[in-house]
């Protein structure tokens, strides 16, 4: 049995180190998007063969899962781009490889159906979001949002969460236009699609599984106030980008950094 050739919903899952959880991850997905009951494909994307991550998932019986790779690892915007460049779906998004409830993703599919929306965020900050994450966490990601919203007019309270869904003709404009490869990934997509009048953008409510959850994000690994200080410098550097420079405008498009490896094509 093959993948479906135009499937409604595809979902890419970035990993990068995931060789000890990507197994149960990609099968309660694919168990997920299953009883969905909608014609789906899960894009999973590893990150540099780093480990055994890559072996892993590609054990992973299903038809409606495609593993791929590259050697070297990119950052997870990098990663999220190439799987997107890849889906056939009308609706497509991407979710983490871990701490994300797989669950989750019905109740974001469901939000993008009532309100016809242009994408939608999980956000653990929603009120029914069922999550936890400490106090130094949650004050950093009040602040940052405020300055989302000073910076951009983006009225969202958590962007940073890794599941969103996007109807595929945002998805058309906005890919091409993008640079950022690691964290600041999120707010670039978002903010580029609200500039050109994509303004349909909703949170949806998200349930973290902190028990499989990795006790130290790999955010915290990299040192969290130098990974802070990379997403304000890279959130800046967007921010030039589009209201200094316009470098996201429709007149500037022969600047655009073309990469034909993510190119993001409308079904025919």
């Amino acid at each position: 049995m093959s993948l479906p050739p135009n499937p409604h919903l595809s979902i890419v899952v970035p990993a990068y180190k995931e060789e000890k959880t990507i197994t149960r991850t990609l099968l309660k997905l694919d168990k997920v998007m299953k009883n969905m009951g909608l014609s789906y494909e899960i894009i999973c994307v590893v990150d540099g063969m780093m480990d055994k991550t890559y072996e892993k998932a590609k054990k992973v019986s299903s038809s409606h899962i495609q593993v791929m790779s590259y050697p070297v690892n990119r950052g997870k915007g990098h990663a999220v781009r190439f799987g997107l460049a890849r889906a056939k779906g009308q609706v497509v998004g991407f979710m983490d490889a871990n701490g994300i409830s797989p669950q989750s993703l019905q109740m974001v599919y469901q939000h993008l159906l009532w309100y016809d929306s242009d994408i939608i965020v999980g956000s653990k900050r929603h009120p029914v979001s069922k999550v936890k994450y400490t106090s130094s966490r949650r004050i950093v990601s009040w602040i940052y949002q405020k300055l989302v919203k000073l910076l951009f007019g983006l009225d969202i309270k958590d962007t940073q969460v890794g599941l969103k869904l996007f109807k595929r003709d945002v998805l058309a404009k906005v890919l091409p236009r993008l640079l950022v490869k690691e964290f600041a990934f999120d707010i670039e997509i978002l903010a580029v699609a609200n500039y050109l009048g994509f303004r349909k953008i909703y949170e949806a409510p998200v349930e973290l599984e902190l028990s499989t959850h990795k006790e130290i994000s790999s955010i915290y690994s990299q040192g969290f106030w130098k990974t802070v200080s990379k997403m304000l410098k890279d959130t800046m550097a967007v921010f030039y980008r589009m209201k200094v420079v316009h470098y996201y405008d429709d007149a500037n498009s022969e600047d655009w950094r073309r990469n034909p490896d993510l190119e993001f094509w409308l079904p025919r």
